[in-house]
């Protein structure tokens, strides 16, 4: 009897120890590819659950995360001059000609019948193409508008600003509603991403170089606001708060930002607020439009498992996902236009951020984009702090 019990539990021991080497056996077999990206503890908490849906679903694939929340860029540099590139790395439109440029990513253009570059916005699809070659997926695609305090322009009997106002009319909403040193008409930031609207919108197309004549003619227009107008603050003025914290404290009827300020403002804004198109100049009402999307190494030696993880991030159900956290405009066309987007939390007039994608133009960058911005932000110094 004893020696039965021992062979069975022998027996029982291979059993184990085999079905053991198969499981381990199947998870040799998975193909595992990395995946870097940016994001705030918030966008996070969206995107792991995200991948372990992907995962479920596709069970010989592993993902393994990499987040860098810091100095992304100077990091992603370093992976790819070290020959370990992650092989699906989140980018923006600033960043990708660089990358793009000395072929450290795959050409996307020839996967559109898996990834249907139609079901995105132009814009945002161009904005991550270089050289008629597209690059990557978009995942959202920001513009800026006008976020305005209701409570002031009622307390001031003025009306809501209307999507089609003009330059003019802007000058004289700001002027009305500014009453210095407690309350400024518009804000101003020195960053080129905000005074761009305000040189595109009078007919600037290129990059903006500080001796150009047009860009002088557009920068002139924007330093007005403090230095002619009086309707914007002093940086002395703001001192050390920023642009969001000044609109929240009530100092600033009107800030020009994007949609990533949403969550902030629906959470801490104690007045009644919404959102309008940035006014119409010479050319119209013209934004830049940034993009950020997913791309794969052209080192990858997964592709094939890399362009299924980016065509699951950028579905449908993922990209509602997304925006459900009220921090991007969506770049896939029916999530933007999907009630996970279009909810009924502030700004009423949220389908302003789709109006101003129409009207958009990708913002026009370059291999040196980022050296031509720091130059020109150091040639504006003096012309906007007068």
């Amino acid at each position: 009897m004893k020696k039965i019990i021992i062979l069975f539990l022998i027996c029982l021991i291979f059993s184990v120890l085999g079905l053991i080497d198969i499981k381990n056996n199947k998870q040799e077999k998975r193909t595992v590819i990395q995946f870097a990206s940016w994001g705030s503890e918030s966008e996070i908490k969206i995107l792991k659950p995200i991948l372990a849906d992907f995962e479920k679903e596709n069970h010989d694939i592993k993902v393994d995360f990499l987040h860098i929340p810091q100095n992304y860029f100077q990091k992603i540099h370093l992976l790819i001059a070290s020959n370990t590139a992650p092989d699906v790395i989140f980018v923006n439109n600033q960043y990708l000609p660089v990358y793009a440029d000395a072929g450290c990513l795959e050409d996307l253009s020839h996967y559109d019948k898996e990834l249907h570059f139609k079901d995105f916005f132009d814009r945002a699809v161009q904005g991550l193409s270089y050289k008629d070659k597209i690059y990557a997926v978009p995942r959202d695609i920001s513009t800026l508008v006008i976020f305005y305090n209701k409570d002031i322009f009622d307390r001031y009997q003025i009306k809501y600003p209307e999507p089609d106002w003009t330059y003019n009319e802007f000058i004289d909403t700001a002027q009305k509603l500014t009453a210095r040193p407690d309350l400024f008409g518009i804000s101003f930031e020195e960053e080129p991403i905000f005074y761009l609207p305000y040189l595109m919108s009078f007919g600037l197309k290129d990059i903006p170089e500080f001796a150009n004549p047009q860009t002088q003619k557009g920068l002139q227009l924007y330093a007005d606001l403090r230095n002619k107008y009086h309707i914007a603050p002093l940086k002395t003025e703001s001192a050390s708060a920023t642009m969001a914290q000044m609109f929240l404290q009530g100092k600033l009827a009107m800030h020009l930002t994007g949609r990533w300020l949403v969550p902030k403002y629906r959470q801490d804004a104690k007045f009644r607020w919404d959102i309008t198109r940035f006014p119409a100049g010479s050319a119209g009402s013209i934004t830049p439009a940034d993009v950020s999307g997913w791309a794969v190494s052209s080192a990858s030696p997964h592709k094939k498992e890399a362009i299924k993880l980016i065509k699951y991030l950028s579905s449908e159900k993922s990209s509602e996902k997304f925006a459900q956290s009220g921090l991007i405009v969506p770049a896939r066309i029916e999530a933007a236009n999907s009630t996970a987007f279009l909810d009924e939390k502030p700004p009423q007039n949220a389908k302003i951020f789709i109006d101003s994608v129409e009207n958009s133009v990708p913002t026009p960058v370059s291999v040196d984009y980022k050296e031509k911005m720091d130059n020109l932000k150091k040639q504006t110094e003096f012309l906007f702090n007068k």
